[in-house]
């Protein structure tokens, strides 16, 4: 059975992403990995608004252990996108992202999908940490 696809007061962080033409593919609808390449940067762009992320610095990093995407509806350029993110599971050292693709000015997701980051030193990439406090504090706000 198919999963009705999301609304956007399902979500509680935004974000606005232009699509570019290479994104399209030769079916005239942008191409499925770029949706996890809109992900990826709405996630990075919540981490960095929220002084969880220094680029360079941090010495703890999340690394991706599992993603997931329902297409909904096609996106193409030139679509204006706003992503949509939640918090759907917050642990010790790990957290899962709900993840949204709106089409401008629409309700209903073209794409839903999910992140899951564990925390690890970023010297080792092997050893978890617990989340950052910081990052903490601003998922709590975000829980679906």
């Amino acid at each position: 059975m198919r999963t009705a696809p999301g609304r956007r007061g399902d979500y509680r962080w935004f974000l606005a992403m232009p699509t570019r033409w290479m994104d399209n593919d030769i079916y005239g609808h942008m191409n499925n990995v770029h949706h996890y390449s809109f992900f990826d940067t709405l996630v990075a762009r919540f981490l960095l608004s929220h002084g969880v992320l220094d680029l360079a610095a941090s010495e703890e990093v999340g690394l991706v252990v599992e993603t997931g995407c329902r297409y909904h509806a096609p996106l193409t350029f030139p679509d204006e996108i706003t992503g949509g993110l939640r918090v759907t599971r917050l642990g010790e050292s790990s957290i899962t992202y709900g993840l949204a693709l709106f089409r401008s000015g629409e309700d209903s997701a073209a794409a839903e999908g999910h992140f899951t980051h564990v925390y690890v030193k970023r010297s080792a990439q092997k050893q978890t940490v617990p989340l950052p406090a910081a990052l903490r504090t601003a998922a709590e706000a975000l829980q679906a």
